[in-house]
Formats: C-alpha cells, structure tokens, sequence
C-alpha cells in the first residue's frame, strides 16, 4: 500500500498563505500522477488541483484558479500546494493522492483515474480571523 504524508497545514488569517507538501513514503511519486483533494464538513470532497507525472501538466478547480499554484520538485520527490489570497471557504482538510496511468488531469482532480488512486492522510486547513 502505497503512503502519502500531507503536511503544511494551520490557520491563517483571510488574505494569508499556505504551503502544503505531499510527500511519499516507500515509493517515488516519479511515475504518478498527484491531486490535492479537500473537504468540508458536510461538504463533497473536492478536487483543488492536479499534476501529471508526464508532461507537468496541470488542472485547477475554478474555485481556487489563480490564487493556488501546484508544482513538483522532483529532487525532493515532493509535490506542493502553494495557496495565496485565502478564504475562509478554503477551510476544509486537505488530501493529497496518487495514480498511475492516469486519463487527463482534469479526470483526477474529478476522482476518476486508471490505475488505482491513493489517497494519503488529511492536513487541516483553517483560514478565520
């Protein structure tokens, strides 16, 4: 079973910024694909954005297009989720996730993928003044 590690998350004032990390362990995020996933309470999960493993591309809901960057780092095996100009509707936790072959990366981010997706732990994102 693949194993995701989330971190990054906190409360921080309307306006503010975040930085979350997805991170592996035991396996290379090399050959996947990667989503960033929240919800709410009493919300649906959400699909915030996504990254391919083959061409970089990216996909991000129109919700948080323009204020959230998504980018891997792939001499630290590391994807992240840079999250500016925060609201307090961005509170919800925040997963991040794993496939390989994927369709596109809109697909992923709508949880639909080819091979199996793995889904890490949660990091609690709280944005309240």
């Amino acid at each position: 079973q693949l194993q995701l590690v989330a971190s990054g998350g906190g409360l921080v004032q309307p306006g503010g910024s975040l930085r979350l990390s997805c991170a592996p362990s035991g396996f290379s995020l090399d050959h996947y694909a990667v989503a960033w996933f929240r919800q709410a309470p009493g919300k649906e999960r959400e699909g915030v954005s996504c990254i391919s493993n083959s061409d970089s591309s990216t996909y991000y809901a129109d919700s948080v297009k323009g204020r959230f960057a998504i980018s891997r780092n792939i001499a630290e095996d590391t994807v992240y989720l840079q999250m500016n100009s925060l609201k307090p509707e961005d509170t919800a936790v925040y997963y991040c996730a794993a496939a390989s072959p994927i369709t596109t990366v809109q697909a992923m981010c709508g949880g639909s993928t080819i091979g199996p997706l793995y889904m890490g732990q949660g990091t609690q994102v709280t944005v309240s003044s």
